[in-house]
């Protein structure tokens, strides 16, 4: 990694422990780590304590990070495995009864013959479609483009490789595709 590199020059700060390379650190990172726990998560308590408990560890392994290997993924990779242990250890039953509660909440265009197509209808279907992909197909598709990781920052994150990473993608893809094109609202009445 270059010495250019913002991050690396952050990571020999912190492993040096510069708190104000702590907080640079923090505040580049944190917006994007919440999405990404979010998306996997699905609670923004649960979302904003994970990638808290990240920076807590981070911290406490800071004399242990090396500054030639990118922090990017490594923080990332934290995150994924506190959240994916969050959810492991959450009890099956209670998330299920959670699930059954928000779709029976949720609006699907599909049935309401008298729904109007507008954003926020569109984007709900969305999100359902974005929510029903396998998970390793949806987590590889919100890092690419909401989290500009590139496709071996990704393989980093998920313990994969960068082609495997483009086959979840280019799968997810075509799943929302395929289900965009099966939507279609009531067209509008004068």
């Amino acid at each position: 990694m270059s010495d250019s590199d913002p991050l690396a020059s952050l990571c020999r700060r912190l492993q040096a422990s510069d708190r104000d390379a702590f907080e640079a650190l923090f505040r580049m990172l944190r917006e994007g780590l919440l999405r990404y726990v979010h998306a996997i998560v699905r609670d923004d308590v649960v979302a904003h304590d994970l990638v808290q408990d990240v920076f807590v560890a981070l911290w406490g392994l800071r004399e242990t990070l090396d500054p030639s290997r990118p922090l990017r993924p490594y923080v990332y990779r934290m995150a994924r495995n506190r959240a994916l242990r969050y959810l492991r250890d959450e009890r099956t039953h209670t998330r299920k009864e959670e699930q059954l509660r928000e779709e029976a909440d949720g609006h699907d265009p599909a049935s309401d013959p008298g729904a109007r197509l507008d954003a926020a209808v569109l984007h709900g279907y969305l999100r359902r479609c974005l929510a029903a992909l396998p998970d390793r197909q949806r987590e590889a598709l919100v890092l690419s483009p909401y989290h500009h990781l590139s496709h071996r920052e990704i393989a980093a994150v998920m313990e994969i490789s960068p082609r495997t990473v483009n086959v979840h993608i280019m799968r997810a893809l075509e799943h929302l595709q395929q289900r965009m094109q099966a939507f279609e609202p009531v067209p509008r009445t004068p």
